[in-house]
C-alpha cells in the first residue's frame, strides 16, 4: 500500500462514510443533516472531502436533488460493505450472557406480528434473561428492512418477498385466515357460507390487508369486489381489539388463525374455515448479516416462541 492510499484512507473516517451513504439514499444535504443529527455545513465539508479524496464529483446537483454520478453508484455497495463491517465489529459481542444481559433488543414488525408472539417472546425473556428486554416498532414491508439496514433495529418480522444486500433472512411460521364470531352467536354455529359471511356485520382492522385478500375469493368475484359490497361494522385499530368487538357483538372478522386461537379462550371465540379456500403465507425474520452474539441469540428466542405449540391448544 502506498503513502498516498494510507493517507486517504486516515480521511475516511466513519462519519464521513455514513454522510456518502446518506447522500446516495436521500439526495438532499438537508436530509442528511437532519438524519445524522449535523449541521448542513458540516455534510457539504464531508462531501467535499470525498470528493477530493475519490477525484469525483460523486453527486451533481439537479432541480429533484442530488445525483449520484457513474463513479458514485460504483462505490455505494462498497461504502455500504464498510459501514456494516464497521457495524457488526462494534455490536459483537462474544462474551454475551443472557442471564446478566441489559440489553435492549429492537424489533421492526407489523401489529400483527407483535400480536402473534409478543406474549410468548416476553415469557422466555422474562425466564432466561430477567434484565434484557424488547421493544416494537411498527413498520412493514421495506420499511422494517430499511430501519434495519440502518442500524435502528436489530431484527425485523414480516412477510419479505425479495431482502437488500447484508441481510439475511429465515422463516418464522405459517398463518392463514380464519374467520371468527362469539360462542354465543345467534345464528352462527360452527361454519359460515359465503352468502352469511357477506351479509354479517365485519370488524375490520385498518392496518391489515384481510379485506383486499379475502373478501374476493370468499365472493368468488374477479376483480375483487368493493367494500360496500360486505356488510362493515366497525374498524379497528389492532386486530387484539377488533376480536373484541366481535367477542361483545354479533359482528365476525376475518383474520390471522393465529392471533385468533392466541385470543380465542380470552374472548370466547369460535372459529371457523373462511367460506372458500384462502391463501396462506409465511412470516419470516431478516437480520444483518455478521456476528453477534447477542442478536444471535434474540433471533433463537424469537423462533422458540413462534414454535410453542401451546398456542393452539382448542384448536
Amino acid at each position: 500500500m502506498t503513502d498516498i492510499n494510507l493517507n486517504d484512507i486516515r480521511r475516511l473516517d466513519g462519519g464521513v462514510l455514513l454522510v456518502f451513504r446518506e447522500l446516495a439514499r436521500l439526495g438532499r444535504t438537508t436530509a442528511v443533516a437532519a438524519r445524522l443529527g449535523l449541521s448542513q455545513s458540516a455534510v457539504s465539508h464531508a462531501l467535499a472531502r470525498l470528493r477530493d479524496v475519490f477525484g469525483d464529483e460523486l453527486f451533481l446537483r439537479r432541480p429533484h436533488g442530488l445525483e449520484p454520478t457513474p463513479r458514485a453508484l460504483e462505490l455505494a455497495p462498497r461504502i455500504e460493505a464498510l459501514i456494516e463491517a464497521m457495524d457488526a465489529s462494534l455490536r459483537s459481542d462474544p462474551t454475551f450472557d443472557p442471564a446478566r444481559s441489559e440489553r435492549w433488543f429492537q424489533i421492526a414488525a407489523t401489529e400483527y406480528a407483535s400480536e402473534a408472539i409478543a406474549t410468548r417472546l416476553a415469557a422466555r425473556l422474562r425466564g432466561a434473561a430477567p434484565r434484557a428486554g424488547f421493544s416494537w416498532r411498527f413498520m412493514r414491508g421495506y420499511v422494517a428492512l430499511e430501519a434495519l439496514k440502518r442500524g435502528e433495529a436489530d431484527v425485523a418480522l414480516g412477510r419479505f418477498e425479495t431482502l437488500p444486500a447484508g441481510l439475511v433472512s429465515e422463516p418464522l411460521f405459517e398463518d392463514c385466515y380464519c374467520v371468527v364470531a362469539r360462542l354465543s352467536h345467534p345464528s352462527i354455529r360452527e361454519s359460515i357460507g359465503a352468502d352469511q359471511w357477506a351479509a354479517t356485520g365485519h370488524v375490520f382492522a385498518s392496518s391489515h390487508a384481510a379485506f383486499d385478500e379475502v373478501v374476493g375469493p370468499a365472493l368468488g368475484e374477479d376483480p375483487m369486489p368493493s367494500r360496500d359490497r360486505v356488510a362493515s361494522f366497525a374498524i379497528a385499530p389492532r386486530w387484539e381489539t377488533a376480536l373484541a368487538i366481535v367477542a361483545a357483538t354479533d359482528a365476525i372478522a376475518t383474520c390471522s388463525r393465529r392471533v385468533a386461537l392466541d385470543q380465542a379462550a380470552r374472548y370466547g371465540l369460535q372459529l371457523m374455515e373462511p367460506p372458500t379456500p384462502t391463501p396462506g403465507w409465511t412470516v419470516s425474520m431478516a437480520r444483518r448479516s455478521g456476528a453477534d452474539a447477542g442478536v444471535d441469540w434474540f433471533c433463537a428466542q424469537v423462533l422458540a416462541a413462534t414454535q410453542d405449540t401451546s398456542w393452539a391448544s382448542g384448536a
